[in-house]
């Protein structure tokens, strides 16, 4: 699984959260997706390759820009966090 960090411009709101995160559950193949009008950012969590190209689109597609995407690897923290 991966963890996609995408600066988003344009969210001004909670509405605009809820946008966009329904535009990208709704357009690609997600297991959790969560915006945040303050940090300017949407994080993705999937677990086919979804390419730089496929996220650009559906969230320009909204009205909002794109400033940026980054990865990493996602682990799953137990319970615990152990």
């Amino acid at each position: 699984m991966e963890k996609i960090t995408v600066g988003v411009d344009g969210m001004m709101c909670g509405h605009c959260e809820a946008h966009v995160n329904d535009a990208v559950r709704n357009a690609l193949k997600v297991k959790k997706v969560s915006s945040s009008h303050s940090k300017k950012e949407t994080v993705i969590i999937a677990e086919e390759g979804l390419t730089d190209e496929q996220i650009k689109s559906t969230i320009d597609a909204t009205g909002y820009t794109v400033t940026g995407i980054s990865r990493e690897p996602y682990v799953k923290k137990g319970l615990f966090g152990f």
